[in-house]
């Protein structure tokens, strides 16, 4: 039995309504939290870590992560044929596949370095996400935790198709796309129901349905009789009534939501995530940012789309959580910060209500929130440690000074872009 106490902490614990605890002692044995003690009540035979008095949270849940993306906006102008024949050309071959999990690795490294414990990829390199996500639980390797889906479904020409997703022509090899994606053992399965922003055919209409009904319903009678829940790329209101009809669990990314389709997520108990990050700067950067107008146009209709649906499933009590999409364009794995600062901005969130969401809310949204989350006795010691007070201003989260992963300090910093960070700091958002 190994016991760590870290005192003198001011814990955010999480939950919906936190409320700051002052100089208290969290007493973690092995890799969970034992108890939250007064200082003067630590147990006399623990290695004891002083913070100072500063603020602890849980660890960041990211619910939208894809580990091969860097978010270097040179991947803007990438063709999808390109960037796919590439990285199929690596994992054909042992070197270029080690190469491949590697470079996915550090990134995910590099989301627990920024203070993100917790990631769910939702479109990977064929079976690297899980192949990580196993490592790191057998303590080969630190990482944060994962819920991996691996590849991606979708259909020819689709979103990612080729590159994060296979591309199915029928219901039959949907379902065989599922069996042999279920061979991994993965956490769930992502499909690819619209298009996007950086794939769509024409100018001023992304998201346009690629993938059939019947392919979609398929993909979820089989993924749910496997025990798996389906999370689909949508970005128009016609993907979401298509998802949600067909049994799709999860709708991420989201666009305007009317009445008939608020009453359908009710219905189906389905839930949002909100991904607001890659959208921002399509909409808000300069053009020369953008390799054409197109894409500044098509990413404001996403971008208030997105926003939009957000709000509208926030005030229909509609579970919404949050994650980054994080490998776009100028999204990169350490980023995840902004979009909580996104959320409370656009959306109408407090900080308080802001963190809940990235952190307890996000586990529940996802099953894992007996697990971690939250500060509280038996869950996992996933925690950050801050200088300042996030519930005051959400953006000392872009600095975390400690990161506790089951218990122990996770030692390093992110590398980071002063390009993409200059960028995105120079955005005038409102």
């Amino acid at each position: 039995m190994s016991l760590t106490v870290y005192k003198n902490a001011a814990i955010l614990d999480g939950t919906k309504e936190m409320t700051l605890q002052k100089n208290k002692a969290i007493v973690v044995e092995n890799d969970k939290i034992k108890e939250i003690v007064d200082c003067h009540q630590i147990p006399a035979n623990a290695a004891v870590v002083d913070l100072g008095g500063r603020y602890v949270l849980p660890g960041l849940i990211n619910l939208h992560v894809h580990l091969p993306g860097s978010g270097k906006p040179m991947n803007i102008s990438k063709t999808n044929s390109d960037t796919s024949g590439l990285a199929n050309t690596l994992l054909r071959n042992k070197p270029g596949r080690w190469i491949l999990k590697k470079m996915c690795y550090n990134f995910a490294k590099t989301e627990l370095l920024s203070g993100v414990t917790t990631i769910r990829t939702v479109g990977g390199l064929d079976t690297i996400d899980s192949q990580i996500r196993d490592e790191i639980r057998s303590g080969k390797v630190v990482g944060p935790n994962i819920l991996a889906a691996d590849k991606a479904i979708s259909v020819p020409g689709g979103h990612m198709a080729g590159l994060l997703a296979y591309a199915t022509t029928s219901p039959e090899e949907a379902v065989a796309c599922v069996d042999k994606i279920a061979e991994a053992k993965p956490d769930l399965i992502k499909i690819m129901i619209t298009g996007g922003v950086l794939d769509a055919d024409d100018t001023g209409a992304p998201g346009a349905m690629k993938m059939p009904e019947p392919v979609i319903k398929a993909i979820c009678d089989r993924a749910h009789a496997l025990g798996f829940y389906v999370a689909a790329h949508v970005e128009s209101p016609e993907g979401v009534k298509a998802a949600l009809q067909n049994g799709v669990d999860t709708i991420e990314h989201g666009a305007v939501l009317d009445d008939e389709l608020t009453a359908l997520f009710h219905e189906k108990n389905a839930k949002l995530v909100c991904t607001i990050s890659p959208a921002i700067p399509m909409k808000l950067l300069d053009e020369n940012a953008m390799p054409d107008e197109r894409y500044k146009i098509n990413g404001t209709i996403v971008c208030n789309g997105i926003i939009s649906a957000a709000k509208t499933a926030r005030e229909n009590d509609i579970p919404v959580g949050l994650g980054n999409d994080v490998g776009c364009p100028y999204v990169t794995h350490y980023n995840f910060w902004r979009e909580l600062i996104y959320f409370q901005k656009y959306i109408g969130a407090d900080a308080r209500e802001t963190l809940h969401t990235a952190t307890l809310k996000n586990a529940r949204i996802v099953g894992i929130d007996r697990l971690t989350g939250s500060i509280e006795p038996g869950k996992l010691a996933d925690m950050i440690v801050l200088d300042k007070n996030p519930l005051d201003d959400l953006s000392v989260l872009r600095n975390v000074s400690m990161v506790i992963k089951s218990g122990k300090e996770v030692k390093g910093k992110p590398k980071k872009s002063a390009k993409i960070d200059a960028l995105l700091d120079g955005m005038k958002v409102e």
